[in-house]
């Protein structure tokens, strides 16, 4: 690039804002190389429900396990044995757009195998508040999720009761993998 070339770029790009990056959702790189895409999630319907709701008080840990869940699972998801795989942040967002952030974020990690997440909801003062609203929600939400095993309140070094685990039932393919797996080791 010559500096005529420079100039005109330079001149053409004052007035130029970068754009607010988003961080509402973390992929580890690992998993990963680049961001959550969601271009067929536009045809699926938002099956998550609004309308009325029961506010879960904040004195009552948030946590839920489907029928059949080994025991161990949940005492190691409690604990934070397990990596978290990805993450999604709905601090301060209106209730509309959380249910649609979780909505898009859910049926990636399904897509991309992911057996363990880490939501942040936020903190609440008191049983009214916005944090509390979402969170209330949030324990609705996931147990709408065929694919959501289990949830339950963070550690402390991953938000405490403003976050939770979910454990994610495992892909066909990811137990055809395990299955193989421990088939050589017998032979």
């Amino acid at each position: 690039m010559n500096l005529d070339d420079k100039s005109l770029f330079l001149d053409a790009m004052e007035d130029v804002q970068p754009l607010k990056r988003s961080t509402d959702v973390h992929w580890q790189p690992e998993r990963r190389a680049s961001g959550p895409q969601h271009p067929d999630l536009l045809q699926l319907d938002n099956f998550l429900t609004t309308g009325f709701l029961d506010i879960v008080p904040l004195n009552t840990p948030l946590e839920f396990r489907r029928e059949g869940l080994q025991t161990g699972v949940i005492e190691k998801l409690r604990q934070g044995k397990y990596s978290q795989q990805a993450s999604l942040n709905l601090l301060r967002q209106p209730v509309e757009q959380c249910r649609q952030m979780l909505f898009s974020f859910m049926h990636q990690a399904a897509k991309d195998n992911l057996r363990n997440l880490l939501i942040i909801h936020g903190k609440g003062r008191d049983d009214n508040s916005h944090a509390n609203i979402v969170r209330s929600y949030l324990a609705r939400w996931l147990t709408e999720f065929e694919d959501v095993q289990a949830f339950c309140v963070a550690k402390e070094r991953h938000g405490g009761s403003g976050a939770c685990y979910v454990a994610l039932r495992k892909s066909v393919a990811a137990k055809q993998e395990t299955w193989e797996r421990h088939a050589k080791r017998s032979r």
